[in-house]
């Protein structure tokens, strides 16, 4: 459901179920509040053994961040994250790497760095409980904690 059903979908319980007035303040706000500043979240795919950024994933990075425009920045979490193939240490270093990696690229594309909480994960629920590898890990997690600058 996106975020106007939602508004709407809420906006609508309120008036139909005739809730008590503190409970319709939640909807009025929710309808005035700018959602250009809610957290925005984006995942950033690697190629095995690397920590290097293509341009499609620098793109990505770009927009990410500019989404933050016009909006105060709470924080920004960076979690970089590897497969099992390989040793659990470097795999380690390997997510840090592609953590510093978009971290420096989110900085050059304005965010500012003192908000930023950089972490690795290494290999940690890389292998699904029947013993497959997930692929899927060779990633850092992006999350930008915005609020309005009112």
């Amino acid at each position: 459901m996106n975020r106007a059903t939602t508004t709407a979908f809420t906006a609508g319980v309120c008036i139909a179920g005739a809730l008590v007035l503190s409970g319709c303040q939640t909807w009025r706000e929710s309808l005035t509040r700018d959602s250009r500043c809610d957290p925005v979240s984006a995942e950033i795919y690697f190629e095995p053994d690397s920590a290097t950024l293509g341009p499609e994933a620098r793109g990505l990075i770009a927009a990410t961040a500019r989404q933050a425009a016009g909006c105060t920045v709470e924080g920004v979490d960076v979690v970089g994250l590897a497969d099992a193939t390989g040793a659990p240490a470097a795999n380690l270093t390997l997510s840090q790497a592609r953590a510093a990696t978009v971290a420096q690229a989110l900085t050059e594309a304005g965010l500012p760095e003192a908000a930023f909480d950089t972490q690795a994960a290494g290999e940690l629920n890389a292998v699904r409980p029947d013993g497959v590898d997930r692929p899927m890990r060779r990633r850092v997690d992006i999350r930008l904690r915005l609020s309005s600058p009112d």
